[in-house]
């Protein structure tokens, strides 16, 4: 396996077809500024991947994808606006509330929210038995995922002062549903879209769960790590406004050394999770991505 060749290959999959929406001027320009500023595309690569390790292709899990990417894309926009975050730089651009103003910044993340349940209820493809029902799973994992409880209800919790240093557990809920509950989705999404014309093993769902639970943790512990240790310059992002708001994060609880461990002690029980699934497609790409995210500097 040619870890990079693939990683490249389903990005640029999913550039391609991200590009091909919403053409034109007004709120479908802001919304195509946030979609196409770039970032890693894990998600919709997670997607495709996990359907190709169940069985079916990379072009069988696109639309399912792209629509976690607008999912994501939107909550972005959101966090970025002066009511939450109030950053002005997201992927080293300005973000869309810079450039559009709060009204268009709001309805294009409030767009692209709907967007995400269209594409992927409109996915095409050869659906031998059960397309609709897969679809239908899919929004479901997809709205579940944005929702109470997951990225709303996460972010509304990570908004509340807290009276006191919050503990790991508190941290570990919080982001479980903020950073967690998306990738979850993403790789259960991928699952769905292979059992459209394919009969899959249960326990690809199930194993689908555990890797982007652990995923997730390792990823956001990275992130406070890097937000604590690198640059805006680097990241493409403000730095050090969780110190500067007193914001409890892993560092701040655990230490750069000790963070650094879990990354890595998380990062293996996301791989060793795989092995309870039967995987037709093999699943040495999940695992080699996860070692990738473990070791990201950005």
């Amino acid at each position: 396996m040619d870890f990079t060749k693939e990683l490249d290959a389903a990005r640029q999959l999913t550039e391609n077809r991200l590009a091909a929406f919403f053409p034109g001027g007004g709120l479908a320009e802001a919304m195509r500024y946030s979609l196409l500023a770039g970032g890693k595309r894990i998600r919709p690569v997670l997607t495709m991947k996990f359907c190709e390790a169940a069985g079916g292709t990379l072009e069988e899990g696109l639309d399912f994808g792209c629509g976690v990417e607008m999912l994501h894309t939107y909550s972005l926009i959101h966090d970025d606006l002066p009511c939450m975050d109030n950053d002005d730089l997201r992927r080293g651009k300005p973000t869309s509330h810079k450039i559009f103003g709060e009204c268009t910044a709001t309805l294009a993340g409030d767009a692209l929210q709907a967007a995400a349940f269209q594409t992927v209820l409109s996915a095409e493809g050869v659906w031998r038995h059960g397309g609709g029902a897969s679809k239908a799973l899919a929004a479901k994992l997809l709205a579940e995922a944005a929702g109470l409880e997951g990225m709303c209800g996460g972010q509304y919790w990570d908004t509340l002062p807290a009276e006191a240093p919050r503990t790991e557990e508190q941290l570990t809920a919080i982001n479980d549903k903020k950073t967690g509950a998306l990738l979850r989705a993403a790789c259960m999404m991928g699952v769905a879209a292979s059992m459209g014309r394919r009969a899959v093993d249960d326990s690809c769902m199930d194993a689908a769960r555990n890797y982007a639970t652990n995923l997730g943790l390792a990823f956001q512990i990275q992130d406070d790590i890097l937000d604590a240790t690198s640059t805006t310059e680097t990241l493409g992002k403000p730095v050090g406004s969780d110190a500067a708001n007193c914001k409890t994060t892993y560092v701040t609880l655990l230490g750069v050394e000790e963070c650094a461990r879990r990354v890595l002690a998380y990062t293996a029980q996301a791989k060793e999770a795989l092995c309870a699934g039967v995987w037709p497609g093999g699943t040495a790409f999940l695992c080699a991505l996860a070692d990738r995210l473990a070791e990201r500097t950005k």
